[in-house]
């Protein structure tokens, strides 16, 4: 199957872990859903469409950054003893708060839409993008380093290989289940690396009635550990034609 390999860089970015607040923590990757947003997004789509992904990557360092972070309660009245901002006649908190950034992003993306109609459309949308794309936040640009439309096929690893240039991956729990790939430094009893849940994609249920509808978006979560994996031998793996393995999930 086609698929359209991407070399990503960025310079400073958050990839927003969803539970942090006071410090706007970042996964050390981007998760599905993001780069699954930043596809549909450039290529315009307004339904989800759906496709595997595998992310690889590596990043230089951390370093924590300052933002202005508002805040207010729902129906909350101005009070100028409490409040910073007035919007009418409601009252906003303005402070600083911390977030978390990685510095000099690498990465390395497969993309293969279950239609594959739509893998030219997808490399013509990163090729010539009609506007400058971001990762992230909305302010977390990315510079495309290349676009490629590559060939997968499963493939039995004769040797041992490694991903890229140390970098590190998502690989999903049901590969390492299923004794595929082993993780690097692997000590007996000890699965190094860190286990995340993902979101890739939702759909959206009603837990109100018909009449009060409570629309909320139920996630599909992949459970995945980010780590640096050695694919074993004789084993069949998701491989393009320049013998980069894909961790598709």
């Amino acid at each position: 199957m086609k698929a359209v390999r991407l070399l990503l860089s960025q310079d400073l970015v958050n990839y927003k872990k969803p539970a942090s607040f006071q410090l706007k923590e970042t996964y050390p990757l981007p998760p599905y859903s993001t780069v699954i947003g930043m596809v549909h997004n450039l290529c315009s789509y307004t339904q989800y469409q759906p496709m595997q992904i595998s992310i690889q990557g590596k990043y230089f360092s951390k370093v924590n950054d300052l933002y202005t972070r508002y805040e207010f309660k729902n129906a909350m009245k101005y009070e100028a003893a409490r409040h910073q901002l007035q919007v009418g006649e409601y009252g906003v908190g303005q402070g600083v708060a911390t977030a978390e950034l990685l510095v000099d992003v690498e990465l390395l993306l497969h993309i293969v839409p279950e239609d594959q109609g739509l893998v030219d459309e997808i490399y013509t949308a990163f090729k010539e993008p009609r506007e400058y794309p971001s990762l992230g936040r909305r302010e977390d640009l990315v510079t495309i380093d290349e676009v490629k439309v590559v060939e997968l096929s499963t493939k039995e690893v004769e040797i041992k290989g490694t991903a890229p240039e140390d970098y590190y991956a998502y690989i999903p729990c049901e590969m390492l289940a299923d004794e595929k790939v082993e993780l690097s430094h692997y000590l007996a009893g000890i699965t190094p690396g860190t286990r995340y849940r993902l979101p890739k994609n939702y759909t959206l249920v009603n837990y109100g009635t018909e009449k009060t509808p409570k629309i909320f978006r139920d996630w599909h979560k992949i459970n995945v550990v980010y780590g640096s994996a050695t694919a074993l031998e004789e084993e069949s793996l998701w491989v393009d034609e320049d013998n980069f393995i894909a961790y598709l999930a």
